[in-house]
C-alpha cells in the first residue's frame, strides 16, 4: 500500500507539474543562452541586435534568404522599433540558439480549422509553442518568417530603444521621458542629441527593461514603406554568396552519378577507370542518405571533370522497392484508395449524406494533380570540410539545425563540433528543407579529410532526386436546392502525406496518421458550406516526397476552386455572386473577392486580344498562411490550342503589410510559379524512374509568356502573415476557369491541356 500511495503520488505530483508547466507562458525569446558574439566596437543590446561606435545596427538574423525579402522585412521590423538609421542597418546571420525556432510554422501546422478559436485549440497553440520554443528547429518555411518574428523582433528592437534612452537620460542627468528616438539618435527636444553608436557602450551596461512599450501602428517610420530590399546591392554587384559560391582554400569538388531508380542504391560499381583520368582524386560508393538514393562519388580537382568522370563508372544497381512503377500505376493506387477508403474526416458539419441525398441537384466530378519538382535556379550543392574532430560546413539550407545534426551523425561528430554556415539560397520552395544532400557531402567530404569537398549535383541528378510534391485525386460531390442554394458540399482525396514521412528520415519518429498539410485547401477555407465532410486518405508510395511551395494549397486550392464553379454554374449564378453568397461570416474575404472583382471588370464584356482572338476571365478565391487572396485570370486559346494568359488582377490582404514592394515581388512569384505547374510541369515515371530531366522538359513560364500582373494590397491592422507562398495556389483554378467559360471544356487534371 505503501509503494501503491507513493507511485500514484508521484504520479499525480508529475502530473500537477505538467499541467503547471503548460500554464506558463512561453519563455523569453529576447536573449540568447551565451552572449552574441562581438567585433572591436560592436555591444550587443539584446540576442537580436548589435551596435556599433561608428552607428551601424546590425540585426540577426535566423531566417533563410532564398529569394522572398525576410531578410529586409524582419530587418525593418526591428528597425523601426529600434528608430534605427535605415541606411546603417546590415544581417548577420544568427547564432544557434533555441529563442530562434521557429514557433509560428508547427502551430500553423495543428490539423484546426481556422474559425475554431476554442479553448481545445487555444491550448494546443499554446502547449505547441512551448514545446517548440525548447525542442524546435530554426527553420524558413511554411510562409511564416514574419508572422513568428513579428513580436519577437518588435520587442528586442523597443527593449534596445529603452536601453539606449536610459543611457542617455543618465549622461544628461534628465529624465527619460524628456528624451525621444528618431533616425539612430536620442535626443532631448531640438537642444542636443546623440547617436545610438556614441550611447552604444553605456546602454551595453543598462540591465534589460522589465516592461517596453512598442509603437502604435500610427508610428511607424519604416513599416509599411516599399524600401529596397537588403540584399539587393551585393547580388547586383556580385558579392553575395550563396551556397555554390563557397570556395575555401584547397577546394575539391565532387560530382554523384545516383540510381536512375528513386530510393535505390548500388550493388557493385567499377571505377577503375573514373580512376585514371586526369584530377580525379577518388571515386567510391555513397550509400542513400534521409530518403534519397545511392550512388557512386567522384572527386576531381574541378567539377567539370569530376562531372565527366561519371561516364567512365560501371555500375550495377539495385531499383529497391520502386522498380516497375509507372505514372499510371501510381494513379491506380490513389483512385483505388479512394474507392474503399474515405480517410480521415478533417472537417465535418451537419449530415452531408441526408443533404446529398435530399438534395435537388447534385453535381460530381473527379480532380487529379501530378508529382511536381521544385527546379530552383541554383542546383543542389553542400561544401564540407572534415578536420577530424570538427567540420565546417557552407550550404544553403532552410534547416539549419537539421543539416547540422545530420552532418555531425555521419561524421561521427557532436552537432556543436560542426561549424555550420547558412549561405543565401538560389531558390528554395521547401527542396531545401531536407537533409539528404547534406549527408551525402558530408560523407563524400569525410574521404580526404583536411581538404574542403563541394558536392555539385548536375541539373539532372536535381530533377530526378527529388523530394517531389504529391499527386493526388479528389472526389466531390456539392448538393443545390431548386433555388441554386448549395446544401451540401463532400470532397475525398488521396495521395501521399508529407509530414510522416519527414518525420520519419529526419527525426526517426514513426508515421503519425493525420497530416494536416494533405488536406490543407480543402478544409480551412472560408466557405459557409451548410452540411460538409471534408476527408484526406494516405497512401504509402515509394516515392520521395516532400514540402513544395504552398504545400496542399498547391492542388487542393485548385481541386476546391475549380469545383466550386461548376456548382456555380449548375446553380445558373455567377461564380463571383455564388462564392460571396458563401462568404457571410467572413467579411475580409468577401472584401478582397469583391475587390478583385471591381479591379478586373467582373461582368463587363471582355475585348479580344490584339489578334483577335476571344479572352474570357475566371476567378478564385483562396486562404492559406493567414492571408487571403483573389485572382482574376485573362485568357485566351490560340488556334493550335495554345492556352495564353494575357493578364492577372491579384488582390492579398495579408494583415499589415510590412513591405508592400516584397508583398507585390511574391505575388508575382508566387503567380509565375503557380501558372508554370498549372500550364506545363508534372513529374512522371516510367520503371522507376523520371522522365524529366531539365527545364526543356520540366518548363517554366518565359518572358514573352509572362503575363502583366496586378497585385493590390488591402489595408488592414491585423498582425502581418504570410505572403511568400499564399499566391501560387488561386491561378491554376482561376485559369481553369477561365478556359471552361472560353471554350466549354471543364479541365479536371494538372497541367492543364485543351483536347
Amino acid at each position: 500500500m505503501k509503494r501503491r500511495a507513493f507511485l500514484f503520488g508521484g504520479i499525480g505530483a508529475a502530473g500537477a507539474l505538467l499541467v503547471g508547466w503548460t500554464v506558463l507562458p512561453v519563455r523569453q525569446r529576447l536573449t540568447t543562452s551565451a552572449p552574441l558574439q562581438t567585433e572591436g566596437t560592436e555591444v550587443a543590446l539584446n540576442g537580436w541586435v548589435k551596435i556599433d561606435a561608428d552607428n551601424s545596427v546590425t540585426i540577426m538574423m535566423c531566417r533563410s534568404e532564398m529569394g522572398q525579402g525576410v531578410h529586409t522585412g524582419l530587418a525593418m521590423i526591428l528597425a523601426d522599433e529600434l528608430d534605427a538609421d535605415w541606411s546603417r542597418v546590415r544581417v548577420e546571420n544568427a547564432p544557434p540558439d533555441k529563442i530562434f525556432n521557429n514557433l509560428q510554422v508547427v502551430v500553423d501546422g495543428l490539423p484546426f480549422y481556422p474559425d475554431d478559436h476554442g479553448l481545445v485549440r487555444r491550448l494546443a497553440d499554446h502547449v505547441t509553442r512551448k514545446l517548440m520554443r525548447e525542442i524546435g528547429e530554426i527553420a524558413t518555411g511554411g510562409s511564416s518568417g514574419i508572422s513568428d518574428l513579428w513580436m519577437p523582433m518588435r520587442e528586442a528592437g523597443a527593449s534596445a530603444r529603452a536601453m539606449l534612452v536610459a543611457a542617455a537620460a543618465q549622461r544628461w542627468r534628465v529624465a527619460e521621458t524628456e528624451c525621444r528616438t528618431e533616425g539612430g539618435k536620442v535626443m532631448q527636444g531640438t537642444a542636443r542629441s546623440v547617436t545610438f553608436g556614441e550611447l552604444a557602450a553605456a546602454a551595453g551596461r543598462q540591465s534589460l527593461p522589465d516592461k517596453i512599450r512598442l509603437k502604435e501602428p500610427s508610428a511607424f517610420r519604416l513599416i509599411g514603406r516599399p524600401l529596397h530590399r537588403i540584399d539587393a546591392e551585393p547580388k547586383t554587384d556580385g558579392s553575395a554568396r550563396f551556397g555554390i559560391d563557397a570556395l575555401p582554400p584547397n577546394l575539391l569538388y565532387a560530382s554523384v552519378l545516383m540510381c536512375p531508380t528513386v530510393g535505390g542504391s548500388v550493388k557493385h560499381a567499377d571505377v577503375s577507370a573514373a580512376l585514371a583520368q586526369r584530377g580525379v582524386v577518388k571515386a567510391f560508393v555513397v550509400p542513400p542518405f534521409d530518403g534519397g538514393s545511392g550512388g557512386v562519388a567522384v572527386i576531381a580537382d574541378n567539377v567539370f571533370r569530376a562531372m565527366q568522370a561519371l561516364d567512365a563508372l560501371k555500375v550495377d544497381w539495385d531499383p529497391g522497392p520502386a522498380a516497375g512503377m509507372t505514372s499510371a500505376r501510381l494513379l491506380a493506387r490513389l483512385t483505388a484508395t479512394l474507392d474503399r477508403d474515405d480517410g480521415h474526416g478533417y472537417y465535418t458539419r451537419g449530415d452531408v449524406d441526408e443533404a446529398l441525398r435530399g438534395a435537388a441537384k447534385v453535381v460530381s466530378a473527379e480532380y487529379h494533380a501530378p508529382y511536381l519538382a521544385h527546379g530552383a535556379v541554383e542546383p543542389i550543392n553542400c561544401t564540407v570540410l572534415y578536420g577530424g574532430d570538427a567540420a565546417t560546413v557552407w550550404v544553403s539550407t532552410q534547416v539549419p539545425g537539421i543539416a547540422r545534426a545530420h552532418a555531425a551523425k555521419v561524421l561521427g561528430l557532436r552537432p556543436e563540433q560542426v561549424d555550420l554556415k547558412v549561405m543565401m539560397l538560389g531558390g528554395g520552395f521547401g527542396r531545401r528543407l531536407e537533409a539528404d544532400f547534406v549527408s551525402q557531402a558530408a560523407a563524400i567530404a569525410r574521404e580526404v579529410k583536411g581538404r574542403p569537398v563541394q558536392t555539385v549535383w548536375t541539373r539532372a541528378q536535381d530533377m530526378t532526386h527529388d523530394f517531389y510534391r504529391p499527386a493526388c485525386v479528389s472526389r466531390l460531390r456539392a448538393g443545390l436546392d431548386h433555388d441554386g442554394r448549395l446544401v451540401g458540399w463532400q470532397a475525398r482525396s488521396a495521395g501521399q502525406a508529407v509530414v510522416p514521412e519527414m518525420l520519419a528520415r529526419d527525426f526517426g519518429f514513426p508515421r503519425i496518421p493525420i497530416d494536416k498539410t494533405a488536406a490543407e485547401g480543402a478544409f480551412d477555407q472560408p466557405y459557409g458550406w451548410p452540411a460538409a465532410r471534408i476527408s484526406h486518405a494516405n497512401v504509402d508510395l515509394p516515392v520521395p516526397v516532400g514540402f513544395w511551395r504552398s504545400v496542399g494549397h498547391s492542388h487542393q486550392a485548385f481541386f476546391t476552386e475549380c469545383f466550386l464553379d461548376e456548382a456555380a454554374v449548375a446553380a445558373g449564378k455567377d461564380p463571383v455572386a455564388f462564392r460571396a453568397g458563401l462568404l457571410g461570416e467572413h467579411p475580409r474575404h468577401r472584401a478582397v473577392l469583391e475587390r478583385v472583382a471591381t479591379l478586373s471588370g467582373w461582368g463587363k464584356p471582355m475585348a479580344r486580344a490584339p489578334d483577335g482572338i476571344a479572352r474570357a476571365r475566371g476567378v478564385a478565391l483562396h486562404q492559406s498562411y493567414g492571408s487571403i487572396v483573389a485572382q482574376v485570370a485573362e485568357v485566351s486559346v490560340a488556334p493550335d490550342k495554345t492556352i495564353r494568359v494575357h493578364r492577372v488582377f491579384c488582390v492579398i490582404d495579408c494583415g499589415i503589410a510590412v513591405n508592400p514592394n516584397l508583398i507585390r515581388q511574391q505575388a508575382e512569384s508566387g503567380i509565375i510559379f503557380g501558372l508554370s505547374a498549372a500550364l506545363y510541369q508534372e513529374i512522371t515515371f516510367a520503371d522507376g524512374v523520371v522522365q524529366q530531366k531539365n527545364f526543356h522538359d520540366f518548363p517554366v513560364v518565359r518572358m514573352a509568356d509572362c503575363p502583366a500582373i496586378e497585385t493590390d494590397i488591402i489595408a488592414s491592422q491585423e498582425p502581418p502573415q504570410g505572403t511568400g507562398e499564399v499566391c501560387a495556389p488561386p491561378i491554376a483554378p482561376a485559369v481553369a476557369n477561365a478556359l471552361y467559360t472560353l471554350t466549354g471544356q471543364r479541365l479536371r487534371s494538372l497541367p492543364l491541356k485543351l483536347a
